[in-house]
């Protein structure tokens, strides 16, 4: 076989430096856009994006060229440098340094995309801490608590 066929989905999630509040509804709504943009550019399909204010959940069919931590770097980096541009008043605006990534099968993808889609929801009655957590113990990571927050 001559050809490379992938289809990896993946669900990615990472919040603001220290989960501060930086998403404002203005930001927002430019925001997930330009992430789609990015990711599209990477030739990645974003399916779903969305999050609260200190924090993003992007669901993106990977790019097959592109390792996972290059895609995720280009994600923050890219982004971060375009609030600094188009929002002055959020030089500050940063993105924490780790991040969570998940598989996710075609079986998953339409709950998937309804949690995300929901996140505001969601978030009334869970942190994103907790949530985070969950995702972890869901997918059978370990981890060492004092390094997630960093």
């Amino acid at each position: 076989m001559s050809g490379t066929f992938t289809n990896l989905g993946v669900h990615i999630v990472f919040s603001t430096k220290n989960r501060f509040p930086q998403i404002t509804k203005l930001l927002e709504k430019e925001l997930h856009p330009y992430i789609g943009g990015i990711i599209k550019n990477c030739t990645g399909i974003p399916v779903c994006i969305n999050g609260t204010e200190d924090h993003i959940h992007i669901y993106c069919i990977m790019p097959k060229n592109v390792s996972l931590s290059e895609f995720i770097r280009r994600i923050k980096s890219n982004s971060s440098k375009w609030v600094h541009e188009k929002f002055p008043e959020r030089m500050k605006f940063q993105w924490q340094s780790g991040y969570g990534a998940f598989s996710v099968g075609k079986g998953e993808e339409k709950r998937l995309i309804h949690y995300i889609n929901t996140q505001k929801e969601h978030h009334r009655r869970k942190s994103y801490k907790d949530e985070f957590l969950d995702l972890l113990h869901q997918y059978n990571i370990s981890y060492d608590e004092r390094y997630i927050w960093i």
